[in-house]
């Protein structure tokens, strides 16, 4: 990917919750994947012309599976998310690459259940345009991760061979990002 020569970022932009998504998918069974998403999610990408940076957390507690409540229970327990003494996810960007026709890279440090470790997720942007909301812009990024490395340890091994949950977990994030800077009003 070659990077552009002046990143369009100037300011503070904020995540909108809605329609921000924060979605992640694991195998389950060995033959279908399990998504869920996180909707209490909170985004900030600042730029000053020259340097970018994204920050970003999820409460574990906003966690889309409610049914069954086993289900829930064993989701936000100790065996995976550890919410009672986790109870967030935080990003911060350590480097951002952007290329003229809208890729994104953006490398970082992803914190689950108090690990922290190196993640990259690549994607698309949309630069910052006027909008009726006013200065709005996008990012897309994926990336995947061994949930292993974040101390999901848990596992059955199912009657047939093979494991009941997945250890690859994909992350799909989608973010609509508004200017709030003062002078971004005028």
């Amino acid at each position: 990917m070659s990077s552009i020569a002046v990143q369009p970022f100037s300011g503070t932009y904020r995540a909108q919750p809605v329609p921000s998504t924060f979605a992640f998918a694991v195998r389950h069974s060995g033959v279908f994947w399990f998504r869920g998403s996180l909707s209490d999610v909170t985004a900030t990408l600042r730029g000053d012309g020259d340097a970018l940076v994204l920050e970003g957390a999820a409460r574990v507690e906003s966690v889309s599976v409610v049914e069954p409540a086993a289900m829930r229970a064993s989701v936000l327990g100790p065996e995976f998310f550890d919410a009672e003494r986790h109870p967030e996810i935080t990003f911060r960007s350590v480097a951002i690459r952007l290329s003229d026709d809208g890729e994104a890279e953006v490398d970082g440090e992803l914190t689950i259940r108090g690990v922290t470790r190196p993640v990259t997720g690549a994607g698309r942007y949309s630069p910052p345009r006027a909008s009726s909301y006013g200065e709005v812009a996008g990012l897309q990024l994926k990336t995947s991760f061994d949930r292993r490395e974040f101390g999901f340890d848990w596992q059955l091994e199912l009657p047939g061979g093979g494991d009941a949950v997945g250890w690859d977990v994909e992350v799909d994030i989608d973010l609509l990002f508004i200017r709030e800077d003062a002078d971004a009003q005028g």
